[in-house]
């Protein structure tokens, strides 16, 4: 089933349905008016928003239900495994998946009024944290006892505790600190049914499987996900930035995986492909945009869609055109609406490596120094040059900057969108170039390599197009994505690295999971029975 039949599915709350929901939860906690149905219709996926812009291509939910407390939470779902209706749990939608897209009408269950930090155990570095807590505000909640969370998603300032852990999602700082499956150690979730079941806050345990793994990425599957149980840290306050730059990608990840194989844990990875390396290391520190009133240069047609740095497509097309010299400025647009050129031009680029930012932090100077030392030695041995702190420092003073620079491409009719996967270090060259190969034909292809690990790593690519008709953009941005996910399947890498799977990446998880999947939707039918629970997502029915 294609995700555009999968979003035609018709069927809904029934109007005696929506009745007793506002009985049972109260009449101010449901919401059915047209305004605030369209703004549960979506999450900030490219798929919501190419969707949106056709009347037929998007569902609202039904009716929005605002529970107070966990006992409205079973109370919703109650009502919802005896009448039928689906359910989607939503947190701040801020997900890039269609994972809050209804597409079976139905409920979409707020729970941003879970908003609790429950309890503080600051000697066994434990947080009980209730589901719809925001990312930022938990963080300063717990820096003002002197601890840290150290999960900095992008969007952290826009999502919620919940939708983490749902999502099995990683923040800025995973390869220190892990993803936040590391993080949990015990979830409280209601089932379908209404149950209430929680896990023991054990450290570790040998008691057959493991329920928050069960629950831990379930998407709003198996039921809903209402407080968990974190891992913490001491605020660390030492940090350091260093930065190194590399003649080819194949030597700088070399340098890092053998820092990481050799002990060394930075706080953050980020190793960027040349074309990314080009907009970054050479723009020195990000100029701000300009606001509406103040007037632009002669980039202003084109800026607002560039997502990928605070460089404006002009400034990348100069640069292009200093290094290519048959590119001329009356080129930008049909370039743009071209992409598949723009990457053949992008790989004639001469003297362009690749820049390493490296952040360091903990508690004890010896230790970070030590940590530092490890990395430097190993970027001075595959031939990374010293390049100071300042593009680290860079990074991170602007490293929650771009994901809010994206609505201009869809403004004027196109696209942008990106693909985070991971495999191990030996098959990580191979997933880079067949990915990027296969999304070239569709889209403008960045890359760069985060979330770095011992015994593997994520590739995190930005790929974007230019289109005038919606139907035009839609199909490129499928097309892309059926390229890309194929090069992904048939590498063995995993789909999604972070972001989750919702609705875009269902088929190519199913070809991933192979007879997995199918043992998936037994359980899915064992503890929801009735399908109520957030229907299509994770390539189930």
């Amino acid at each position: 089933m294609t995700v555009d039949s999968r979003l035609a599915d018709r069927r809904g709350l029934d109007p005696e349905s929506l009745a007793l929901l506002r009985e049972a939860l109260g009449e101010d906690l449901v919401d059915a008016r047209e305004v605030t149905r369209d703004a549960y219709a979506r999450d900030l996926s490219a798929l919501g928003h190419l969707a949106f812009r056709r009347p037929d291509g998007l569902r609202p939910p039904d009716a929005v239900a605002r529970p107070r407390d966990v006992a409205g939470v079973q109370a919703v779902l109650r009502l919802a495994n005896e009448r039928g209706f689906a359910v989607i749990p939503f947190g701040a939608g801020s997900g890039v998946c269609g994972g809050t897209i209804a597409v079976r009408g139905g409920v979409a269950l707020d729970l941003k009024g879970l908003d609790r930090i429950l309890e503080v155990d600051r000697r066994s570095l434990l947080v009980r944290v209730q589901a719809g807590v925001n990312g930022q505000l938990f963080e300063e909640a717990l820096q003002r006892e002197g601890l840290t969370a150290a999960h900095h998603p992008s969007s952290i300032t826009c999502s919620t505790v919940g939708g983490w852990v749902a999502a099995r999602g990683a923040g800025q700082l995973s390869t220190r600190y892990g993803k936040v499956e590391d993080m949990v150690v015990a979830l409280e979730v209601v089932l379908p049914d209404g149950t209430l079941v929680a896990t023991p806050p054990a450290p570790r345990a040998a008691t057959g499987p493991d329920w928050n793994q069960l629950f831990t990425g379930s998407e709003g599957l198996l039921g809903v996900i209402v407080a968990a149980t974190l891992r913490v840290h001491r605020l660390p306050p030492l940090r350091l930035f260093r930065s190194h730059e590399f003649p080819d990608l194949t030597s700088a990840l070399e340098a890092v995986r053998e820092g990481l194989q050799r002990g060394a844990r930075p706080a953050a990875v980020r190793l960027y492909d040349p074309l990314d390396t080009l907009l970054v290391a050479r723009s020195g520190d990000p100029r701000p945009v300009p606001a509406p009133d103040q007037g632009v240069d002669d980039d202003a047609p084109l800026a607002p869609w560039w997502p990928l740095s605070r460089v404006s497509p002009g400034a990348l097309l100069r640069a292009l055109a200093e290094r290519v010299p048959d590119l001329r400025h009356g080129a930008e647009r049909a370039l743009l609406a071209r992409p598949e050129l723009l990457n053949r031009l992008t790989a004639r680029i001469p003297g362009v490596g690749c820049l390493l930012v490296l952040t360091f932090e903990g508690h004890d100077p010896d230790l970070v120094g030590a940590e530092e030392a490890v990395f430097r030695r190993a970027c001075e041995a595959h031939g990374g040059e010293d390049r100071g702190p300042r593009p680290a420092e860079t990074w991170w003073n602007n490293r929650l900057a771009v994901s809010f620079k994206q609505s201009g491409v869809y403004a004027m009719g196109g696209f942008v969108d990106t693909m985070e996967v991971a495999t191990s270090w030996t098959r990580l060259l191979e997933l880079h170039d067949r990915v990027r190969a296969a999304l070239a034909p569709h889209a403008l292809v960045m890359a760069h390599f985060s979330h770095a690990y011992a015994d593997g790593c994520s590739i995190y690519f930005t790929f974007a197009a230019l289109q005038g008709d919606p139907d035009d953009a839609r199909a490129r941005h499928a097309a892309a994505w059926e390229a890309g996910l194929g090069a992904v399947v048939a590498c063995g890498a995993a789909v999604s690295h972070h972001h989750g799977v919702g609705l875009l990446k269902g088929e190519a998880l199913r070809a991933s999971h192979g007879p997995l999947h199918d043992l998936l939707a037994r359980v899915k039918g064992t503890l929801d029975p009735r399908g109520v629970m957030n229907p299509g997502k994770l390539g189930l029915p």
